[in-house]
């Protein structure tokens, strides 16, 4: 008899959101899709037997945070692989790289050459994601051109799962709110959610820009927003986020969330985990965890005939010392108080929503694609830090073995992965 199934993940814990499923399972692969998941699958039935048995299975990791516009954005942009398949993730979401202007070249030497799946929030500025932190007056309202905006995302409506803006206090300072105005307008038009960054991004401005106070922004850009925008960095370090100058939660942000506002964790050099207890003590759950990675916080080779340095990196916003990635991310939620099973949906099914994927991809259901992430699932003692300073305690840690992107095996042997330190 000819074996049914191309390849059987065997005895791994299974757990699926988007369908309820939690157990030791077999997923069985064919032709580059997801054919069934089953108690036991007998062995002889399929060409390749790989057994997992002690470590997750899970849908294909989406990182719903990442900047691989590589080459294109600096040092910014990383290569995609290495934050994807070659880290256990099978799905990236470029958050602000490409742009009006750099579209065509993002879909033809990004997406169309990655093993990874590559999608993207296009950004609100004709310059996307350039090395535009030391260049803040490219990122002002003109800067925005909303009708070729719409027109690129509509053309690119396979890729583009929404649009990328900034609400930090250096543009605050510089033009107020209506850069947000500008990009709202553009995801109305396009029917798309609309994800804003909050916190330090840009210097204050040295020529006597406006004052002003961290703890007006959030409350500014809400008023603005609809049901399914994306709030980014819940965690940050950076004043101008969801706590306030008093070091409680800003009370705007059970208002964001009664309006059906999502969060994203967009983990990066933001993040903090002072932050991070009390926001969620304060009884505020991310929806989704983007891992943030880029070439500032990031340790990776430069770039051929690309400078080392930039003069001003010492005072760089997102420089950070601490090595980090999507599952990294998902153990210091975990060493936080939160549950496994409250962290795989967001880097799962809650992400596919967000992308309006939803039963496409984060998801194990037969006949999807076979995009599968199978982690190590370790119990010990590690320290973790983050770039403010502070240690958790993690006692239980999740680690990539390999992926399956639409059922072809890729290895988790990315140079950038953490190596965690015991405690």
């Amino acid at each position: 008899m000819q074996p049914r199934y191309d390849l059987v993940l065997k005895g791994g814990r299974v757990i699926d959101p988007a369908s309820g499923t939690d157990g030791v399972s077999d997923v069985a692969v064919k032709d580059g899709r997801i054919a069934a998941v089953l108690a036991d699958v007998p062995r002889g039935a399929a060409r390749q037997t790989v057994d997992v048995r002690g470590r997750l299975v899970l849908p294909g990791l989406i990182d719903t945070h990442a900047h691989v516009y590589h080459h294109v954005t600096g040092r910014f942009g990383l290569e995609p692989d290495l934050v994807g398949v070659r880290s256990g993730v099978t799905t990236l979401v470029d958050q602000g790289g490409p742009s009006v202007m750099t579209f065509p070249g993002f879909r033809h030497f990004i997406v169309e050459k990655s093993a990874s799946r590559v999608l993207a929030f296009i950004s609100a500025y004709v310059v996307g994601g350039l090395e535009g932190h030391y260049y803040p007056q490219l990122y002002g309202p003109d800067g925005v051109d909303v009708a070729a905006t719409i027109k690129a995302a509509e053309a690119n409506r396979d890729l583009v799962k929404g649009i990328k803006a900034h609400a930090e206090i250096g543009g605050f300072a510089r033009w107020g709110v209506e850069v947000i105005r500008k990009a709202k307008e553009i995801s109305r038009a396009t029917r798309l959610p609309l994800y804003i960054h909050f916190g330090q991004l840009w210097a204050l401005p040295g020529d006597g820009g406006k004052p002003v106070d961290p703890d007006t922004i959030l409350p500014d850009v809400v008023a603005l927003l609809d049901a399914g925008d994306i709030l980014a960095h819940p965690f940050s370090r950076h004043p101008g986020g969801f706590v306030d100058r008093t070091g409680r939660l800003h009370p705007v942000v059970r208002e964001a969330l009664a309006k059906g506002i999502k969060v994203d964790v967009g983990h990066g050099s933001h993040f903090s985990f002072a932050m991070c207890r009390k926001v969620l003590e304060a009884g505020v759950m991310p929806d989704t965890l983007g891992a943030d990675m880029h070439g500032y916080n990031t340790p990776v080779p430069p770039d051929p005939g690309a400078p080392d340095r930039h003069p001003d990196d010492e005072m760089h916003p997102f420089a950070g010392h601490t090595r980090f990635s999507l599952t990294h991310a998902m153990t210091g939620l975990m060493a936080c108080g939160l549950a496994l099973e409250q962290v795989v949906p967001m880097v799962t099914s809650n992400a596919a929503r967000m992308l309006g994927l939803e039963g496409e991809i984060g998801t194990l259901k037969p006949g999807v694609v076979a995009d599968v992430s199978v982690l190590a699932d370790e119990r010990g003692r590690w320290k973790l830090g983050d770039n403010e300073g502070n240690e958790a305690i993690a006692r239980r840690m999740v680690r990539p073995l390999f992926a399956l992107r639409a059922g072809k095996r890729f290895d988790a042997d990315a140079t950038i992965l953490p190596r965690a330190q015991a405690a």
